[in-house]
């Protein structure tokens, strides 16, 4: 049994449309299909929220300020990008906050399945794959960030967080060097 997952995070239409990086998305697709050729499984993480908002706080700042309907079932916006989108057989999670262990069953699928190592790839930086590193090193999970398979709007902070802060708690690495030794 492969103890390794993949997380594809956030890579929804919305968060895509402010990557200006044209080499982001065929990067995280080569990662997809590094993981899908050995075995690895791939896991979609997705923002959502219900009709009406009542999973929305109004103290959230991050989540009050969006707009009626973002997120929502039906919203375009919250569609997977096509280009990584998953496969029929391939699980995803919907989360309710920053983290994709937040208000998602995340956890019980990766348990469920025996995985004990996560890849990391999303956007963003120092959004979903900040706050899912530090939930998971706390659950003692091993963890893998895809520098380049992460992406910020802020360039530094992406800098500071792949170099300074995530080594601390993950192996961090390139989507061509993870995908030469994917198993």
């Amino acid at each position: 049994m492969n103890n390794t997952a993949l997380l594809a995070m956030d890579l929804q239409a919305a968060m895509v449309s402010h990557i200006r990086d044209a080499g982001y998305l065929p990067r995280v697709r080569r990662a997809i299909d590094a993981a899908r050729a050995a075995g690895i499984p791939v896991l979609h993480v997705v923002v959502g929220f219900r009709s009406g908002r009542s999973d929305i706080s109004d103290r959230n700042k991050a989540f009050s300020g969006l707009p009626e309907g973002a997120f929502s079932p039906g919203d375009p916006n919250a569609a997977i990008h096509p280009d990584v989108a998953p496969r029929p057989d391939e699980a995803v999670i919907t989360k309710k906050r920053v983290s994709a262990f937040a208000g998602s069953d995340l956890e019980l699928v990766l348990r469920s399945g025996g995985i004990s190592h996560l890849v990391l790839a999303g956007i963003a930086t120092s959004g979903v794959v900040l706050s899912t590193l530090r939930q998971a090193a706390d659950l003692d999970y091993q963890l893998t960030v895809l520098a380049d398979g992460c992406a910020d709007p802020d360039e530094e902070v992406h800098r500071v967080l792949t170099e300074k802060v995530f080594p601390r708690q993950a192996e961090v690495t390139t989507v061509e060097e993870w995908a030469k030794t994917a198993r």
